[in-house]
Formats: C-alpha cells, structure tokens, sequence
C-alpha cells in the first residue's frame, strides 16, 4: 500500500509538473501571440527598396485578378489560379459602386469575404480602389455620382464639349469619394490590423483623359492660370528643350509646351494625394499609383494625342511626388510587348526616390521571362493581369487562353521563386540582385557583378554553338519566341545565386580577376527549403559546364562559386 501510495504522489507530481510546463507554453505562445504584427512598410536602402511585411523583407509574387472578378461568386476561379501560379499575393479591385451603391450606406461585405478567404489561402491583398478613375474612366463610380453631371462635373475638352473624364476639380466629386475611401480603410483597419493580410493599396486606376491635354473646365481654367506651385517647381526641372522658361510663375511661363500635360498631372496627383492623406490618417498602409505608360525610349516629347496624359507617366513622377507626398510609388503598367519599351519604362520608373514595381503586366507567355529582369533589378514585386479562370481573356493584350495554359509560364518561374521570396527581398535591398531577359533580337547580354563579368546567349542547344552547328536555323525546341531569362544574387565576393531559363551564362573575371582565367569551383544545382537552408540535388562538371552553364526550360536554380588561377 505504501508502495502504491509512493507511486500515486509521484505520478501526481509529474502530472502537476508537466501541467505547469504546457501552461507556460501556452501561456508564451499567447503572449506571442498578443504581440502586435508589425505594419507593412516601405523601407529604403542607398535607392534601393524593399516591401517588409511582418517586420521582414518580402518579395511579392503577385497576380491580378479580372477587373470584374471583385465579387463573392467569383472568387473560387481566381484562387485556383492564384494557387496554379504560386503567388504569395493577390491584387484585386474594391470598387467604389460596390461598396456605397447608396449614397452614405456602405456594404464592406466582399471586403469581408475577399479577406477571410485570402488568410485561408494563405495569401496577402493588395487592394485596387477604384473610384473616380478606373482606366481614365468614371464607370467603378457609383450610379448616384455618374447620374449627376452637375453636382459631379466632368473634364471639358479644349473646344468647351464635355468629355467622358470626371474633372479633377470637382470639390463634390472628391469629397464624396474620399469619404468613401476613408470608410473602406477605416474597415479595413477594424478586420485586418491584426493580421496584416492587406500589405499595400492602390489609389485609383491608371487615371488621366486620353483625348486632352488636360482639363479646360471654369475651375481648372482658373487653377492653370495661378503660379506653379513651390513644392511642384523645387521638383520639376523645366525640359531642356523649352526656351526661355521662366524660374516661377505661371504653369505656361515655366513650362511651355509641356504645361498643359504637366498641369493635369498635377491636379490628378494633387486629388490622388488628398485621398491618401486622409486614408492613411485611419490607417497607415503603402499606396501608391500606377500608369498606363507613354513611351520609353523616344524624348519625351509634349503631348499630341500620344498618350495618357495626366497619369503618373515616367516624365511627371516628380510632379507626383511633390503633389502627393502620401502616395509612395508611382508605378509602370507594362503591355506593350517590345522588349526595348519594357526595359526602358523599368529603368524611367526605378529610381533613387521611386521603388520599383510593376503592379500589372500582361499574362501573355512571352511576358513571363521579364520577371527575372524585373525581380533583378530590385522589383519589390510585379503582377501579371488577368491571371484567373474567368471566362474572359484580354488578348492581343494578354494571353489567348484563360485556362492552365495561361498560368503555366509564370506558375513554374513563381514556384522556383517561392522558397526565396524572403531572402531574395533582402538580397535586393542590399543592392546585390541584377537580372536580364532575353530581348526581342535574341542578342547575347552581359552584366558585369564586382569582379566577375557574365555574359548570355540564347537559343543554344546544351553542348557547342550555333555557330559551329551545320544547320545554322536548328534551335532548341520551345524557343519559337523569346522565353529567356536570368536574375542573380552576388551573395559573396566569388559566390552567386542564379535562377532562370532557356539561357547559357559564361563567367569570366572582370576589375581584378580580368587578366586571370576562371574556373568554376562548384556549380550546384537545388533549391532552398522553408527554413532558408539551401538543398543540393547534383553538383555540375564535365558536360554541363564545358559549354557554359546552359539553364534549361524548366526555371533552374545554381549555387555557383567561382574561382580563378
């Protein structure tokens, strides 16, 4: 009995023991759990950017949803694709009809929806408001504001005629709008603060008239003949080619020609800029704008019916910022499927003072090869559009299809992407990422990372050169179109992360390794697990590195080091 007795105080200890022990766990992993998510942020290193979310660096592997894929209904066929095509967020429309279809009566319940269902599937939101602009025009406004011309005033044309745009100087129009706006965000803020789903919001939608220089309305009228302002001229630099501009005054005396279009630019912005204000004094999350951009190579001439104008074009990001200091990028929408305009606008858009970022794309699969350029270059993220499996595609745009097929060539780039999409954030902000994609002319590319130097070709079988091959026209199966592509992180003097597809790298040595020949010390090929530790599947020799290191179709990731003798 004693004996017994002994046991049964002992099991009881124990028992108290390791009830202690997993209440002090749940004890911490509640206080953990009490812990405040930290905001997401854009952050800034020596003009490079990155978007932290959750207190870390994030590289947003995002897509767009259909523009009108904004409802309950339809959401089942974007997360297939969303899953399809491994995305870590989701864009997607609020729209303004939808949320006060009567005027002061809001209904945030798609709001609700879209964000329950995004934490189940495990992706961020970026969310896309559409109000007084969608495209330029005012149809994502409700019924009650697109009715009433008079108390909701559109833009007027040069000749006096009314045109399709709402006029930027409509006091109701913005009035209402931002009341709208600052509804949505003060929601927003009560569902999502303590998760930090929702980790970035656009304000409008590629604003702008493509049929006017800008607006010609009484008050526009009264607003074009006022001095510059302060804030516009310390940004603005009047262009070389205007003669005799004066150093202040009126937006005609400064800028010339060019005042027209740089005026609309600053009465959109100064509108979009009001509305972030008062949006993110409820509630702090990153905004910013996007364009329907104007072209990239040629001198930015003034405007003759060419392009969007009013928008956030490369040419007028600093009268954005100078007008809307609350909005954090300006953004390039890229369609246009010329290599040379692609990486023009990247280059117009990524600077010192603006994070690059390509918040709509086309999903057309020539395009997917631009995301190991873009995400090379520092890209916080980029966005192919249109990439659900709604009835609906927007070729020639876009791709012919709106099945798997569609998602297939950004899906298999993404899920290589995946594992890194942390420490590729942070290799970026550390200035250490570069990227190419295979141009239109398939001509070879170099890149030169500290003191190694590499150069790229295309269309090259596995082993030799076209140039040594009897049928000069034999090329690899699946290179019909450019489908190349590269990005590098130079983690270490000699050392390098390299992923792509359908490319052949050569390294050689360049500043103090120039004159010594290089040799590949070890070319692993693998993949890094959840935790950030990298897996080794092969080491590359012999064939595979005799003739270059030959990236195949299928997105493939090297830890390379180098060396030389």
């Amino acid at each position: 009995m004693k004996k017994n007795s002994s046991r049964l105080v002992t099991a009881m200890c124990m028992l108290a023991l390791s009830s202690a022990h997993v209440g002090a766990r749940a004890a911490a992993a509640a206080a953990q759990s009490a812990q405040p998510v930290a905001p997401p942020q854009l952050v800034q290193n020596d003009g490079r950017y990155a978007l932290m979310v959750d207190g870390q660096p994030f590289t947003m592997l995002g897509v767009q949803a259909h523009n009108s894929s904004n409802y309950p209904g339809a959401l089942e066929k974007v997360w297939s694709a969303v899953k399809d095509v491994h995305a870590n967020t989701l864009e997607i429309p609020v729209a303004w009809e939808q949320v006060e279809p009567v005027e002061g009566k809001f209904d945030f319940s798609y709001v609700d929806t879209l964000v329950a269902q995004a934490r189940q599937n495990k992706v961020r939101l970026v969310l896309l408001w559409f109000g007084s602009w969608k495209n330029t025009r005012p149809q994502y406004a409700p019924e009650w504001v697109r009715t009433d011309q008079q108390r909701f005033p559109h833009m007027l044309g040069k000749d006096g005629k009314v045109t399709y745009c709402l006029s930027p100087y409509g006091e109701e129009t913005l009035r209402a709008d931002t009341r709208a706006f600052v509804a949505f965000m003060t929601h927003l803020k009560k569902i999502d603060e303590a998760h930090r789903t929702v980790i970035m919001v656009q304000v409008q939608n590629e604003v702008g008239t493509f049929n006017s220089a800008r607006d010609y309305s009484p008050k526009a009228e009264a607003a074009f003949r006022q001095p510059v302002p302060q804030a516009v001229l310390a940004k603005k630099k009047v262009p070389p080619s205007v003669e005799g501009g004066a150093a202040s005054g009126t937006w005609s005396e400064v800028y010339g020609p060019y005042a027209d279009e740089y005026f609309l630019a600053y009465s959109m912005a100064r509108y979009i800029g009001s509305m972030a204000k008062a949006g993110r004094a409820v509630y702090n999350l990153p905004m910013y704008v996007n364009a329907a951009v104007r072209d990239s190579v040629a001198p930015a001439t003034p405007w003759k019916d060419n392009f969007n104008a009013g928008g956030p074009t490369w040419d007028v990001i600093d009268i954005y910022q100078a007008a809307a200091p609350d909005i954090d990028i300006s953004a390039a929408d890229l369609y246009g499927k010329e290599s040379l305009q692609v990486t023009g606008n990247l280059a117009k858009y990524q600077r010192r003072d603006n994070a690059l970022f390509v918040p709509e794309m086309a999903n057309a699969p020539y395009f997917a090869r631009y995301i190991y350029e873009i995400l090379g270059r520092g890209a916080i993220g980029i966005a192919p559009f249109g990439v659900d499996y709604a009835d609906y595609t927007n070729y020639p745009l876009g791709a012919k299809t709106s099945d798997k097929t569609m998602a297939e060539p950004f899906g298999k780039i993404y899920a290589a992407f995946r594992p890194m999409e942390r420490m590729w954030a942070k290799w970026s902000l550390e200035g250490r990422t570069h990227g190419m994609a295979e141009s239109d002319e398939r001509t070879p590319q170099t890149i030169t990372m500290g003191n190694w130097k590499v150069g790229a070709t295309f269309r090259e079988w596995f082993m030799g050169n076209v140039a040594h091959s009897a049928n000069k026209q034999d090329f690899p199966p699946g290179t019909e179109f450019p489908t190349g592509g590269v990005a590098f992180a130079h983690t270490g003097d000699n050392e390098f992360i390299v992923i792509g597809q359908q490319v052949r790298l050569h390294f050689a040595g360049a500043g103090s390794n120039a004159d010594k020949p290089a040799q590949y010390l070890r070319v692993e090929e693998g993949r890094f697990d959840a935790s950030g530790k990298w897996v080794m599947e092969r080491n590359w020799n012999g064939d595979q590195v005799d003739s270059g290191l030959n990236l195949p179709a299928r997105p493939t990731v090297l830890k390379v080091r180098m060396g030389s003798y």
